[in-house]
């Protein structure tokens, strides 16, 4: 072959996969989509095709630099995702390409392709779509972790839920109820509360215009809630704590509100109650098999139609920004899913 036919030959071109970045802390406009190179698993990883992530209120701070993890530049937002493997690296012997897997790996989801541990995937049975998956992970998976390792619910006991619309709040309904708890939703609006019956509330609770212990108060007979699910913070979490029965959990998840409340501890003192950290993160890491144990249950009840994650919207990736604008803006009622 002549050396002039050389240039019909095709070139080897690297291959490319597309990616939401984030180049600088910023607002949610300034995030990218670029081509990236395409991902390969080292020792102990996987690279997953995504078919669906999810988008968390942590993502509108991460962003900004904002959030207690501060990821090198550039990176994706999306922690929770679920996809189809492609390959495997070295070691990796509980996962096979074709295998449809769900799993959390607190950025970077917001992708076509991702490079992850295998031990941070879960099986997901053919009968369960991707976007369902993609939102069950955090919200879901931290809710049941507070209920049944942090405040050890039982049925019959009453849950008082803080921000109870929102994406985690939802959440908190909806498995307490399974879980056989009496809930009462507390929100800032009839809209949101409304929103939570449909979930499974059996009372709710207004505190942009009701007393919040006061009400519980009354709602329980005098005797308090037994578990108060607080992803909120501020000057709620005070009157919830007050309305705590005796041996009540006060479950500490989150701070919404940007407030990091001080609470007197005579309160627990006087109350005999606990006050208990949720750190759904860092049990990840110190509990593996409890977590799967924990998702293994969602996904049980997911296929038992017991329960049924709200979706508030489906976004195409070049639309990330919009959804977490819609999200820091708190007009979501559920999961936000992008579908890369």
């Amino acid at each position: 072959m002549g050396i002039d036919n050389l240039t019909a030959l095709p070139l080897l071109q690297e291959v490319a996969v597309k990616a939401c970045l984030c180049k600088s802390p910023g607002p949610a406009s300034d995030l990218v989509v670029e081509d990236i190179s395409e991902p390969v698993a080292g020792p102990g990883e996987t690279v997953v095709r995504v078919k669906a992530c999810a988008l968390n209120f942590f993502d509108t701070l991460i962003i900004q630099g904002k959030y207690q993890f501060k990821p090198d530049l550039p990176f994706s937002p999306g922690a929770e995702f679920a996809g189809i493997v492609e390959s495997v690296g070295e070691g990796v012997t509980e996962l096979s390409p074709g295998d449809r897997v769900m799993g959390y790996m607190r950025w970077g989801a917001a992708r076509e392709k991702v490079a992850v541990r295998a031990d941070d995937l879960v099986r997901l049975p053919e009968d369960v779509s991707f976007e369902t998956a993609a939102g069950l992970t955090v919200t879901y998976g931290t809710t049941l972790h507070a209920y049944r390792d942090r405040a050890g619910l039982r049925a019959g006991e009453t849950v008082a839920v803080l921000g109870a619309s929102g994406g985690v709040g939802q959440a908190a309904v909806e498995i307490a109820a399974i879980m056989g708890a009496k809930v009462i939703a507390c929100a800032s609006s009839e809209e949101k509360l409304a929103f939570a019956q449909s979930l499974g509330a059996h009372h709710t609770v207004d505190y942009s215009r009701q007393n919040l212990k006061d009400t519980l108060k009354e709602l329980t007979g005098g005797k308090g809630v037994d578990v108060v699910y607080d992803p909120v913070g501020g000057d709620l979490s005070e009157q919830a704590l007050r309305a705590t029965a005796w041996e009540g959990r006060f479950l500490v998840v989150g701070f919404a509100s940007g407030d990091i409340p001080k609470i007197p501890l005579n309160l627990p003192l006087l109350k005999g109650c606990d006050i208990r950290g949720v750190f759904w993160g860092e049990a990840l890491n110190r509990d593996p098999d409890g977590h799967r144990k924990n998702m293994a249950q969602l996904l049980d009840w997911v296929r038992e139609g017991k329960l049924k994650p709200h979706v508030h919207a489906v976004y195409p990736l070049e639309q990330v920004a919009a959804a977490l604008e819609e999200i820091a803006a708190r007009r979501v009622r559920g999961k936000v899913i992008v579908t890369p």
